[in-house]
């Protein structure tokens, strides 16, 4: 049952336990109807005997039995014998083959070929006449039988029973767990949107889920806040880090222009100068990250030929993967068309062709492949490097994640492929990543080619 619903758990608990509690009442219904009937059956047979005394005169030594004692009321057959055991007047059932023994206030129970019946002997002594026996005859089988129809048709009506109670069990579960569903739509749609402003909103309430609900909405506004607080940090400190590092570069600048400094003071002015502009690239990568979260990063697409713009890409790359003795290939199908951002598209190649030079080895390559169909591009960029762990995967789309510092280049800062996603998010499209450690990675990205709104 761990695959099912809750909906569906509760449901099935509901009828089973509503099922059991109906069988187990029908059972004791039925048990005591049983007897109530049948002690009822063996009341109306004595009643109806000692009633037939009413109905026996005796006049100058002879029987005058009134008509009314042949009468067959309520299934009681009565007859009439003298002490001896004489039959003397009276009916019999058919079927009835009257073996017992006169035995006075004595309820006795035979069977016979045709069923089961109850014996009642009443002794009577009749005045000028003497002793007589009154006795009387009813079926048994007649009221079991009774009873037997009505278990059947229990029988027939307790599967209807249990639909009935499943179905009615469903509604009452599907409407009581409404509000769940309502809680759990609103997180995908957060998880999906990634849009924190979202709420459940089922309003006040005193039971569980309400109190879940509200519980719900307050941490979602909490983290609302923190997350906001975080991303006006970060625009914040970018700002106010873009004047000191733009002041540093132009001083190394200045300084590198001066004939009179020694080569090892150039030497480390230049580390400076590259340590400062690699600062100064984290500072923009992180500036354009903060207006994508806040939603100010605007995207200006074009229709433009990707074949082209992707050629011009890879071959600047390829002059700078020369200098790590790296091949940067291309295997682009022409004149692919696609409307982009074209200063986005160009920072998301650079971005994964320069991650394919860097966790490479010398003699290594780095291939740009893309392709289309009638409604989507498709790209990769595939290396022979060192690879990604299984382990590291999921996580390298993560901000300021790098898998392995060690063997990372000290220029990457681990934002580019956060960067890379994005980018690829906003043009609507969807990026993948396949690694195997020592054997190298692949990207593979999808962009639509029909013209979307700016984000």
């Amino acid at each position: 049952m761990k695959k099912w619903s809750l909906k569906a758990k509760l449901t099935v608990l509901y009828t089973f336990f509503m099922t059991l509690l109906t069988c187990v009442s029908l059972a004791i219904l039925f048990s005591l109807s049983n007897q109530e009937i049948l002690t009822s059956v063996q009341s109306d047979l004595r009643e109806q005997v000692h009633k037939g005394m009413d109905e026996i005169e005796a006049e100058e030594g002879s029987l005058d039995v009134d008509s009314d004692f042949m009468d067959l009321e309520k299934g009681i057959y009565l007859s009439l014998y003298s002490e001896d055991g004489a039959f003397l007047y009276g009916r019999l059932p058919y079927g009835y083959e009257n073996r017992e023994t006169l035995s006075d206030g004595i309820l006795q129970t035979t069977q016979g070929s045709s069923g089961k019946w109850y014996v009642y002997d009443l002794k009577y002594w009749l005045e000028g006449y003497g002793n007589l026996y009154i006795r009387g005859v009813t079926s048994v089988t007649a009221a079991e039988n009774s009873i037997r129809i009505t278990l059947r048709m229990a029988l027939i009506i307790l599967p209807l029973l249990v639909v009935f109670t499943g179905i009615l069990g469903y509604r009452f579960t599907r409407r009581t767990l409404m509000p769940v569903r309502r809680i759990t739509e609103t997180v995908q749609r957060i998880r999906r949107d990634e849009d924190l402003s979202r709420r459940v909103g089922l309003g006040k309430g005193n039971d569980e889920i309400y109190q879940l609900s509200e519980t719900f909405d307050q941490m979602l506004e909490q983290l609302e806040e923190s997350f906001g607080r975080e991303k006006q940090f970060t625009s914040d400190v970018s700002h106010e880090l873009r004047t000191p590092v733009t002041v540093i570069l132009t001083q190394c600048d200045a300084i590198l222009d001066q004939e009179e400094i020694s080569p090892q003071q150039r030497t480390q002015i230049r580390l400076i100068r590259k340590k400062a502009q690699d600062m100064a690239q984290m500072i923009s990568h992180l500036l354009l990250l903060s207006r994508a979260d806040q939603g100010r990063q605007q995207l200006a697409k074009e229709r433009l030929d990707l074949s082209e713009l992707t050629e011009m890409v890879v071959q600047e790359q390829q002059l700078l993967a020369e200098k790590k003795g790296i091949q940067v290939l291309a295997e682009i199908e022409p004149q692919i068309y696609a409307s982009v951002d074209e200063s986005f598209y160009i920072r998301m190649l650079v971005n994964l062709i320069s991650n394919g030079i860097s966790y490479n080895r010398p003699g290594g390559w780095v291939r740009v492949r893309m392709t289309q169909t009638e409604t989507e591009v498709q790209g990769s960029v595939e290396d022979n490097g060192i690879g990604i762990s299984p382990e590291a995967l999921p996580r390298i789309w993560e901000r300021f994640y790098r898998a392995d510092v060690s063997r990372t280049d000290s220029s990457h800062s681990g934002l580019g492929l956060s960067m890379v996603k994005w980018i690829v998010n906003a043009h609507g499209g969807s990026i993948r990543a396949e690694s195997s450690v020592g054997k190298g990675s692949r990207f593979l990205f999808v962009l639509p080619k029909e013209k979307n709104e700016n984000l």
